[in-house]
């Protein structure tokens, strides 16, 4: 699995975990976007023009994909 994509999924891991009511942690895991924000900010999907959401939809795509596979294994 490409680095990059996992990075995209465990952002979004620690997005839903501060959406939930009364989260744990939420210094942890802020700090863990960040991170990963700046992760996923250098994948070579986002040196498409600016403006271009394709790249960021295509990324957040594939993660979500490789989640559900994961999901249907588990």
């Amino acid at each position: 699995m490409s680095r990059d994509i996992r990075a995209q999924r465990d952002w979004l891991a620690a997005y839903r975990q501060l959406a939930e009511p009364c989260p744990r942690r939420t210094t942890v895991l802020r700090r863990r976007l960040l991170d990963l924000s700046a992760r996923v900010q250098w994948h070579p999907f986002w040196s498409t023009p600016p403006g271009t959401p394709a790249a960021r939809v295509e990324l957040r795509r594939l993660a979500h994909r490789q989640e559900q596979r994961g999901m249907r294994a588990a």
